[in-house]
């Protein structure tokens, strides 16, 4: 029997049930949902998934190694590692650095207090210290005019996501990291495709973290990755990913280095088989060749992903912009954001509630989501780590109070977003009083 005859036979079995069964439904007002995020798959990505599975190479390989180096020539690093998840990617990405740095334990890292979890848990789980920065009210990022006063003799580096897509002040940024020799960590989990100055967030810092959840720009189910420049950063993160060993082979492979029985680590007798030598305290946070292989699929639709959230944006944009009562986002004149979704944030002329409207919003299908964790030191997961050192964060508290965002991504079409824009005016029109 013939392999290829065979594949092929599967790959055309294949795009058929998915043209059978996953045809497109037309949009009906009040019925239909309107996510405010989600997968956008197509029998590309059924079949490259497909393929990846009919050898039962059930970790990472060949497609891996072609996502990795397909993912590193569209963001402009030059290593990049695919992990389990985003939030693993931040984890992997601090504790390298710590390493590397020979940063002591309870030393400061600065971040924003309007955060995702996952952002700031890495500098807690890593033992040190978040000092943490109020936000600009506009961008939904940190208030790059506020870092400095906050940097003392202890701090080492400096933590922070593109909020939305939106690319923050890194001109102002990158200037006191150099100044103070302190590693940037930019988090563009939600920023794949932004810009600044017509080069890509993410590099700009020492390291950067992509999350490849279904909620975001490309998706593998589950998956994340961290791309650097750095190659020592990079053997340190591989390690850490791979249970902490020392050995460099891929999975499946045996004595790369062409001296699997000549060293000596540790006070481990010579000759032990590096296999199984470990250098570092790690995990197993690898990802799988059929998750890469969707990756691979999905970064060949990137480009025109990046096209749809950008029209979605400025036609809401330019729609919100009629309504007085919301501030409408803003991003530097250097950024062009690959937005993850349009923020807005009730003003003072509002005669309503942000529940009120977002429940008016619920009951018409339309999906909305606040702004992660608005002002994170109110969560209840760290009300008990002191984290805030008692200080106030007004425009956090803002954001936390009056700020959602409403969806861009590609699966939704103008039809949606008139509807979504014609609701606001019925619920305006009521509640103007």
């Amino acid at each position: 029997m013939d392999k290829n005859n065979s594949i092929n036979e599967i790959i055309k079995l294949s795009n058929k049930y998915f043209e059978d069964f996953n045809s497109e439904t037309p949009f009906i007002p009040n019925i239909s949902s309107i996510p405010v995020s989600g997968k956008v798959l197509d029998k590309e990505d059924l079949e490259y998934l497909i393929r990846s599975s009919l050898d039962l190479w059930l970790t990472s390989g060949d497609f891996t190694d072609e996502f990795e180096k397909k993912l590193r020539s569209f963001t402009g690093h030059r290593h990049a590692l695919f992990v389990n998840s985003g939030s693993s990617a931040n984890l992997l990405a601090l504790t390298s650095l710590k390493i590397l740095h020979n940063i002591d334990e309870g030393d400061e890292v600065i971040t924003s207090a309007v955060n995702f979890p996952t952002t700031l848990n890495p500098i807690l789980q890593n033992n040190l210290t978040p000092v943490l920065v109020d936000a600009e009210r506009g961008t939904f990022n940190i208030d790059a005019d506020l870092i400095e006063a906050q940097i003392t003799k202890k701090t080492k580096g400096i933590v922070l996501a593109h909020t939305l897509g939106n690319p923050y002040d890194l001109d102002k940024i990158k200037k006191l990291a150099d100044k103070y020799d302190l590693f940037l960590m930019e988090d563009m989990c939600d920023a794949l495709g932004s810009t600044y100055k017509e080069k890509n967030v993410g590099t700009f810092g020492d390291v950067a973290t992509l999350s490849f959840y279904p909620a975001h720009h490309i998706t593998t189910g589950e998956g994340g990755a961290v791309l650097t420049n750095n190659t020592q950063l990079k053997k340190i993160i591989e390690s850490l990913r791979d249970w902490g060993r020392d050995c460099y082979c891929p999975p499946g492979k045996d004595n790369t280095c062409k001296k699997r029985f000549d060293w000596q680590l540790g006070n481990l007798p010579p000759g032990y088989d590096h296999k199984y030598i470990y250098s570092h305290i790690g995990y197993n946070l690898k990802a799988t060749d059929m998750q890469a292989a969707i990756g691979i699929s999905q970064l060949n639709k990137l480009e025109n992903f990046i096209k749809a959230r950008r029209e979605n944006f400025s036609y809401l944009y330019n729609e919100f912009k009629n309504f007085k009562e919301f501030d409408l986002p803003v991003w530097y004149s250097d950024a062009n954001p690959s937005w993850f979704g349009f923020p807005l944030m009730l003003n003072n002329i509002a005669k309503f509630t942000r529940e009120d409207l977002l429940r008016f919003y619920q009951e018409r299908k339309i999906g909305t989501r606040l702004v992660f964790a608005g002002n994170i030191t109110k969560q209840p997961a760290y009300l008990s780590s002191n984290i805030s050192a008692n200080r106030e964060f007004p425009i956090a508290d803002q954001i936390m109070n009056n700020a959602f965002w409403l969806g861009v991504y590609p699966g939704l079409n103008f039809e949606m977003l008139d509807f979504i824009v014609n609701e606001t005016k019925t619920f305006l029109s009521i509640n103007q009083k």
